[in-house]
């Protein structure tokens, strides 16, 4: 078995899987994604240093980092090669496309008729400042890629909107307005493998933002039935192998606000007794044919 990791050598989630895979005695180097070099023509296809990617059978993604235009849509073009040279990514290309784009993952969970807040996505000004009004003059604005609450803006009056809008413009990115749903400055992360769900915790933010990294605490959950069913339902309609499915609890139920396709679970090991990591590998190497 040969397996690797594509992400930051060093990085604490990259360490938990080479652990969990040294353990079932694999070796799995960590080949940073700005490195890649592909080749056509000749071997290797796809390689980083003297590395051949493609003689990998099992890859983890767990970085694809932000860049240029070109430089995202190289990195997820040679993602797509070794999956078709037969690497088996965790998760696939497909998937990380549609969850790093949060308009993508919107319509994909609607159109699976799972409850999501209501959104607008436009590359118009005029129809993003008639959108703050529509949905109620209490938005969040957030980045079409982004994670763990980064650049996320709650705009609840209408000068402080336009303004936020009239420098988005200047940057020419494109307007995504989500309908802030009250919560208490807490949400719920449900963690899937494999079509289980392996953990859950509820975190508490000091502000509206409930994202770990954002300085919020986490405490472990035992899910509902509702909860894991909806988590589970999320995780199907982005196709991924594994996900942090992020809900809200509001009046009317449960509403999925975000499916990671490239999940931390840091903040959830912390107080989760049974390792994730293991759980995700003994998962990942039943995908690798023998």
């Amino acid at each position: 078995m040969k397996a690797g990791i594509l992400g930051q050598r060093g990085a604490w989630h990259v360490v938990s899987l080479q652990s969990a895979l040294e353990r079932r005695g694999i070796r799995a180097p960590c080949f940073p994604v700005t490195q890649m070099t592909a080749q056509l023509g000749t071997h290797p296809w796809l390689a980083v240093g003297e590395d051949a990617l493609e003689d990998l059978d099992l890859l983890f993604v767990r970085g694809v980092p932000g860049g240029s235009l070109e430089q995202v849509i190289f990195r997820v073009d040679a993602l797509h090669r070794l999956e078709n040279a037969g690497v088996r990514l965790v998760n696939t290309p497909a998937t990380i496309e549609r969850t790093v784009d949060k308009y993508y993952t919107s319509t994909l969970l609607e159109d699976a008729g799972i409850p999501t807040p209501r959104t607008v996505v436009t590359e118009n000004l005029d129809q993003a400042l008639a959108a703050f009004e529509n949905l109620g003059g209490d938005v969040v604005i957030k980045p079409l890629f982004g994670s763990e609450g980064r650049g996320m803006v709650r705009v609840s009056d209408a000068d402080t909107a336009r303004r936020v809008l009239l420098a988005l413009e200047l940057g020419r990115y494109v307007y995504y307005l989500q309908q802030f749903v009250a919560h208490d400055n807490q949400d719920v992360r449900v963690f899937v493998v494999g079509g289980q769900v392996v953990s859950a915790m509820v975190r508490h933010g000091t502000s509206w933002k409930t994202n770990v990294a954002q300085g919020a605490t986490a405490a472990p959950l035992l899910p509902d039935d509702l909860l894991s069913d909806l988590a589970l339902r999320a995780t199907r309609a982005v196709g991924a192998d594994y996900a942090g499915v992020d809900i809200l609890a509001t009046q009317d139920g449960y509403t999925v606000i975000e499916v990671n396709g490239i999940p931390g679970w840091r903040g959830l090991q912390s107080v989760t007794h049974p390792s994730i990591a293991d759980y995700l590998v003994q998962y990942a190497l039943r995908l690798v044919p023998k």
